[in-house]
């Protein structure tokens, strides 16, 4: 004897398979299917090779020892930059805090004795060359 929910459920599994077969006869499904079946050797190719770069990926991704490798040669990298912009910082705070403290006002003559400092004429050559170049390119863009 069957029971009322074997029946319910014979009768669910029925019904679906008539939904499939309902879909299977529709031209558009065909068609789809039968370019599915042509394209089958690519798609498998296809498979393949997402399979393989999907295992390399994870071998990578769950590597330690490349992991680590990786952080520490971008640690090296870039460390440098890291201290320089300290450095640049500290500078800057510093010079700020001696300007702030600094209250005689710079004359004529503090000026041109400032325009022999080695810095000085260092950034005077940068501003000028930087001014030139932008001007060349205002030119350009005209």
């Amino acid at each position: 004897m069957s029971t009322p929910e074997a029946v319910q459920t014979a009768e669910l599994t029925a019904s679906k398979q008539l939904d499939i077969l309902d879909q299977l006869i529709k031209p558009e499904v065909q068609e789809s299917l039968t370019v599915l079946v042509e394209n089958l050797p690519k798609l498998a190719e296809m498979v393949t090779m997402m399979t393989k770069a999907y295992d390399f990926a994870q071998s990578i991704a769950t590597d330690q020892v490349l992991i680590d490798d990786m952080m520490g040669g971008l640690g090296e990298m870039v460390t440098p930059v890291v201290d320089k912009a300290k450095g640049i910082a500290a500078a800057a705070i510093e010079a700020n805090d001696r300007a702030q403290a600094e209250t005689a006002s710079i004359g004529l003559f503090g000026m041109l004795k400032m325009l022999k400092d080695p810095q000085v004429q260092k950034t005077l050559r940068f501003a000028q060359a930087f001014l030139n170049a932008m001007a060349e390119r205002d030119r350009n863009k005209l």
